[in-house]
């Protein structure tokens, strides 16, 4: 099996070493999954421009998506980024662990956004209809629509490469989610 290594910023281009730069002012540090990305000279900008793209939807709407399609594809190292990230953009431990379940009994938009994303993920875009209906009844429009499949592409991609790599996980561990292992 091949040993997939992290490259530090002097093993990477000059163009992927300014966005280095950028990301340590700004998270004040350079994540694992940014920085293997930068072993290709485009991939990191392009992954970045991806990421933080205009969108209808919310930061914490986001955060759902990402929880839950990283759950669906078993990729601990974004469950455990987005744990962080969930935690930053005002989830509890407790409803971070029901998102990654594919509910939020909390809060009835975001219960039919998890629903939707996990039917969604798990179907390849084939989602049940009831559900497609009630994330529209929550209120969701067709951009907002677009916009989920854009987020659900996005952490398909660095679910991917994590689980194809399994490089170190730079964040605190997420705790399994025994119901979705089975």
């Amino acid at each position: 099996m091949k040993n997939f290594t992290v490259p530090t910023r002097d093993e990477v281009t000059a163009n992927n070493q300014a966005i280095f730069d950028n990301l340590n002012k700004g998270l004040g540090f350079i994540p694992n999954l940014y920085a293997y990305f930068a072993k290709n000279e485009t991939a990191l900008g392009d992954y970045l421009a991806f990421q933080n793209r205009k969108s209808s939807l919310k930061a914490k709407e986001r955060e759902v998506i990402n929880l839950v399609v990283s759950q669906v594809n078993g990729c601990r190292y974004c469950q455990s980024a987005h744990t962080a990230l969930g935690k930053m953009n005002g989830f509890s431990e407790e409803q971070i662990l029901e998102i990654r379940g594919g509910a939020a009994s909390f809060d009835s938009k975001l219960e039919a956004l998890a629903k939707f994303t996990q039917s969604v993920t798990v179907n390849k875009g084939r989602a049940d209809q009831a559900i497609v209906d009630s994330f529209f009844a929550a209120g969701y429009s067709e951009a907002s629509l677009i916009d989920a499949v854009i987020v659900i592409g996005d952490k398909i991609i660095s679910n991917y490469i994590h689980n194809l790599t399994e490089f170190t996980i730079d964040f605190p561990i997420a705790p399994e989610l025994e119901a979705m292992e089975a």
